[in-house]
Protein backbone atom coordinates (compact mmCIF):
# COMPACT_ATOMS: atom_id res chain seq x y z
CA UNK A 1 0.00 0.00 0.00
CA UNK A 2 1.59 3.28 -0.90
CA UNK A 3 -0.98 5.39 0.19
CA UNK A 4 -1.96 6.89 3.92
CA UNK A 5 -5.77 6.44 2.62
CA UNK A 6 -7.98 2.73 3.96
CA UNK A 7 -8.56 1.20 0.73
CA UNK A 8 -12.17 -0.50 0.99
CA UNK A 9 -13.30 -2.85 -2.20
CA UNK A 10 -16.90 -2.18 -2.78
CA UNK A 11 -18.92 -4.52 -4.53
CA UNK A 12 -20.40 -4.24 -8.21
CA UNK A 13 -23.76 -5.84 -8.76
CA UNK A 14 -26.69 -6.25 -6.05
CA UNK A 15 -24.74 -5.68 -2.98
CA UNK A 16 -23.70 -1.84 -4.33
CA UNK A 17 -26.45 0.15 -3.33
CA UNK A 18 -26.89 -1.37 0.15
CA UNK A 19 -23.26 -0.89 0.76
CA UNK A 20 -22.73 2.74 -0.57
CA UNK A 21 -25.38 3.33 1.93
CA UNK A 22 -23.81 2.33 4.94
CA UNK A 23 -20.82 4.95 4.49
CA UNK A 24 -23.18 7.83 2.92
CA UNK A 25 -24.90 7.14 6.65
CA UNK A 26 -21.31 7.41 8.44
CA UNK A 27 -20.73 10.70 6.69
CA UNK A 28 -18.68 9.59 3.99
CA UNK A 29 -20.04 11.68 0.98
CA UNK A 30 -19.22 11.13 -2.54
CA UNK A 31 -18.83 7.32 -2.89
CA UNK A 32 -22.03 6.99 -4.03
CA UNK A 33 -20.42 8.14 -7.34
CA UNK A 34 -19.09 4.73 -7.89
CA UNK A 35 -22.44 3.96 -9.26
CA UNK A 36 -21.49 5.10 -12.59
CA UNK A 37 -19.75 1.40 -13.64
CA UNK A 38 -16.93 3.28 -15.48
CA UNK A 39 -15.67 4.75 -12.67
CA UNK A 40 -13.11 2.60 -10.65
CA UNK A 41 -12.17 4.37 -7.42
CA UNK A 42 -12.91 7.09 -5.46
CA UNK A 43 -11.09 9.46 -3.03
CA UNK A 44 -12.66 11.46 -0.07
CA UNK A 45 -11.84 15.17 0.09
CA UNK A 46 -10.64 14.18 3.66
CA UNK A 47 -8.06 11.72 2.59
CA UNK A 48 -9.12 9.18 4.47
CA UNK A 49 -10.24 6.80 1.89
CA UNK A 50 -10.39 5.24 -1.06
CA UNK A 51 -13.03 3.27 -2.82
CA UNK A 52 -12.16 0.77 -5.01
CA UNK A 53 -15.47 -0.26 -7.45
CA UNK A 54 -14.36 -4.15 -8.13
CA UNK A 55 -16.51 -7.34 -9.18
CA UNK A 56 -18.00 -9.52 -5.81
CA UNK A 57 -15.48 -12.04 -7.00
CA UNK A 58 -12.42 -10.22 -6.66
CA UNK A 59 -13.19 -8.53 -3.47
CA UNK A 60 -10.97 -11.44 -1.24
CA UNK A 61 -8.42 -11.42 -3.70
CA UNK A 62 -7.65 -8.21 -3.09
CA UNK A 63 -8.39 -7.80 0.71
CA UNK A 64 -5.82 -10.71 1.12
CA UNK A 65 -2.94 -9.93 -0.67
CA UNK A 66 -3.16 -6.22 0.76
CA UNK A 67 -4.41 -4.57 -2.30
CA UNK A 68 -7.77 -2.90 0.07
CA UNK A 69 -7.34 -2.57 3.64
CA UNK A 70 -11.01 -3.61 3.91
CA UNK A 71 -13.97 -5.18 1.33
CA UNK A 72 -17.63 -5.92 1.39
CA UNK A 73 -18.81 -9.26 -0.04
CA UNK A 74 -21.52 -12.04 0.25
CA UNK A 75 -20.07 -15.41 2.51
CA UNK A 76 -21.05 -17.79 -0.29
CA UNK A 77 -17.98 -16.17 -2.35
CA UNK A 78 -15.70 -16.43 1.16
CA UNK A 79 -16.93 -20.03 1.60
CA UNK A 80 -15.57 -20.70 -2.32
CA UNK A 81 -12.56 -19.32 -2.64
CA UNK A 82 -11.37 -19.93 1.19
CA UNK A 83 -9.20 -16.67 1.56
CA UNK A 84 -7.23 -15.90 4.09
CA UNK A 85 -9.01 -12.95 5.84
CA UNK A 86 -10.53 -10.87 8.92
CA UNK A 87 -14.57 -11.30 8.58
CA UNK A 88 -15.41 -9.32 11.66
CA UNK A 89 -19.20 -8.15 10.66
CA UNK A 90 -22.00 -10.26 9.32
CA UNK A 91 -23.60 -6.40 8.01
CA UNK A 92 -26.90 -8.29 7.66
CA UNK A 93 -28.01 -7.43 4.07
CA UNK A 94 -28.07 -9.17 0.94
CA UNK A 95 -29.37 -12.32 2.42
CA UNK A 96 -29.81 -15.28 -0.48
CA UNK A 97 -29.96 -18.92 -0.13
CA UNK A 98 -27.42 -21.25 -2.49
CA UNK A 99 -29.35 -24.15 -3.57
CA UNK A 100 -29.84 -26.98 -6.07
CA UNK A 101 -32.31 -26.73 -8.71
CA UNK A 102 -33.60 -28.60 -11.45
CA UNK A 103 -36.44 -28.80 -14.06
CA UNK A 104 -39.71 -28.91 -13.07
CA UNK A 105 -40.69 -31.92 -15.34
CA UNK A 106 -37.75 -33.88 -13.88
CA UNK A 107 -38.47 -33.17 -9.88
CA UNK A 108 -41.76 -34.37 -10.34
CA UNK A 109 -40.21 -37.99 -10.68
CA UNK A 110 -37.19 -37.01 -8.93
CA UNK A 111 -36.33 -38.38 -5.49
CA UNK A 112 -32.80 -36.65 -3.95
CA UNK A 113 -32.75 -39.40 -1.77
CA UNK A 114 -31.58 -41.75 -4.82
CA UNK A 115 -29.13 -39.69 -6.12
CA UNK A 116 -25.71 -41.65 -6.50
CA UNK A 117 -24.12 -39.98 -9.55
CA UNK A 118 -24.95 -36.23 -11.23
CA UNK A 119 -23.78 -33.63 -13.82
CA UNK A 120 -24.27 -30.06 -11.99
CA UNK A 121 -23.82 -26.70 -13.61
CA UNK A 122 -22.86 -24.20 -11.06
CA UNK A 123 -20.34 -20.97 -10.78
CA UNK A 124 -19.73 -22.61 -7.29
CA UNK A 125 -17.76 -25.75 -7.58
CA UNK A 126 -15.91 -25.85 -4.53
CA UNK A 127 -19.46 -25.85 -2.27
CA UNK A 128 -21.00 -27.90 -4.97
CA UNK A 129 -18.76 -30.34 -4.72
CA UNK A 130 -18.34 -30.82 -1.11
CA UNK A 131 -22.41 -30.40 -0.43
CA UNK A 132 -22.59 -33.79 -2.78
CA UNK A 133 -19.55 -35.49 -1.71
CA UNK A 134 -20.94 -34.90 1.92
CA UNK A 135 -24.51 -36.67 1.24
CA UNK A 136 -21.96 -39.56 -1.14
CA UNK A 137 -23.16 -38.34 -4.47
CA UNK A 138 -20.47 -38.53 -7.61
CA UNK A 139 -20.35 -35.68 -8.96
CA UNK A 140 -19.50 -34.21 -12.00
CA UNK A 141 -19.02 -30.15 -11.93
CA UNK A 142 -19.50 -27.93 -15.04
CA UNK A 143 -17.96 -24.83 -13.84
CA UNK A 144 -19.90 -21.46 -15.44
CA UNK A 145 -19.65 -18.00 -15.23
CA UNK A 146 -23.00 -16.86 -15.79
CA UNK A 147 -26.22 -17.94 -17.33
CA UNK A 148 -26.48 -21.23 -15.06
CA UNK A 149 -29.77 -21.60 -15.33
CA UNK A 150 -29.32 -22.31 -18.74
CA UNK A 151 -27.88 -25.55 -18.55
CA UNK A 152 -30.74 -27.37 -17.93
CA UNK A 153 -32.30 -26.24 -21.14
CA UNK A 154 -29.48 -27.00 -23.19
CA UNK A 155 -28.48 -30.16 -22.12
CA UNK A 156 -25.23 -29.14 -20.35
CA UNK A 157 -26.30 -30.39 -16.83
CA UNK A 158 -29.61 -31.65 -15.29
CA UNK A 159 -29.27 -29.58 -12.46
CA UNK A 160 -27.60 -27.04 -10.96
CA UNK A 161 -26.49 -24.82 -7.91
CA UNK A 162 -26.87 -21.18 -7.60
CA UNK A 163 -28.13 -18.28 -5.60
CA UNK A 164 -31.59 -17.44 -5.25
CA UNK A 165 -33.07 -14.49 -3.08
CA UNK A 166 -37.04 -14.56 -4.27
CA UNK A 167 -37.12 -17.30 -6.52
CA UNK A 168 -38.13 -15.86 -9.64
CA UNK A 169 -35.27 -16.74 -11.90
CA UNK A 170 -35.76 -20.49 -11.07
CA UNK A 171 -39.41 -20.58 -12.24
CA UNK A 172 -38.73 -18.08 -15.07
CA UNK A 173 -36.00 -20.37 -16.71
CA UNK A 174 -38.51 -23.61 -15.27
CA UNK A 175 -36.83 -24.67 -12.98
CA UNK A 176 -37.19 -25.62 -8.94
CA UNK A 177 -35.35 -25.85 -5.69
CA UNK A 178 -34.74 -28.99 -4.65
CA UNK A 179 -32.19 -28.91 -1.80
CA UNK A 180 -30.74 -25.71 0.39
CA UNK A 181 -27.14 -25.95 0.61
CA UNK A 182 -26.51 -22.68 2.30
CA UNK A 183 -27.45 -18.97 3.52
CA UNK A 184 -25.39 -16.07 3.30
CA UNK A 185 -25.38 -12.02 3.58
CA UNK A 186 -23.07 -9.55 3.01
CA UNK A 187 -19.71 -9.33 5.10
CA UNK A 188 -17.07 -7.44 6.08
CA UNK A 189 -13.97 -8.52 5.62
CA UNK A 190 -10.35 -6.74 6.61
CA UNK A 191 -6.57 -7.39 5.96
CA UNK A 192 -4.83 -9.55 8.75
CA UNK A 193 -2.41 -7.18 8.04
CA UNK A 194 -3.75 -4.28 7.68
CA UNK A 195 -5.40 -4.63 10.86
CA UNK A 196 -2.15 -5.07 12.69
CA UNK A 197 -0.19 -2.26 11.06
CA UNK A 198 -3.34 0.81 10.88
CA UNK A 199 -5.19 -0.79 14.04
CA UNK A 200 -6.33 2.61 15.15
CA UNK A 201 -8.09 3.67 11.63
CA UNK A 202 -9.50 0.27 10.72
CA UNK A 203 -11.15 -0.60 14.06
CA UNK A 204 -12.11 2.51 13.74
CA UNK A 205 -14.23 2.03 10.55
CA UNK A 206 -14.93 -1.91 11.78
CA UNK A 207 -16.68 -0.16 15.30
CA UNK A 208 -18.95 2.42 13.00
CA UNK A 209 -20.20 -0.05 11.02
CA UNK A 210 -21.02 -2.60 13.74
CA UNK A 211 -22.73 0.42 15.00
CA UNK A 212 -24.65 1.03 12.06
CA UNK A 213 -25.63 -2.78 11.25
CA UNK A 214 -26.96 -2.79 14.61
CA UNK A 215 -28.51 0.19 14.42
CA UNK A 216 -30.35 -0.80 11.26
CA UNK A 217 -31.53 -4.13 11.82
CA UNK A 218 -33.30 -2.97 15.50
CA UNK A 219 -35.16 -0.14 13.56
Amino acid sequence: MTSDRIAIALPKGRLFDETTGLFIRLGIGGVETLADTRRLTYEDADGRFRFLNLKPVDIPVYVEHGAADLGIVGKDLLLEQGRDVYEPLDLGFGRCRLVVAEPVDLSRRDDPASWACLRVATKYPRLAERHFNQKGVQVEIVHLSGSVELAPAMGLAERIVDLVDSGRTLRENGLVEVEEILRTSARLIVNRASLKTRYGAVQELIDGLRKETAGRMAA
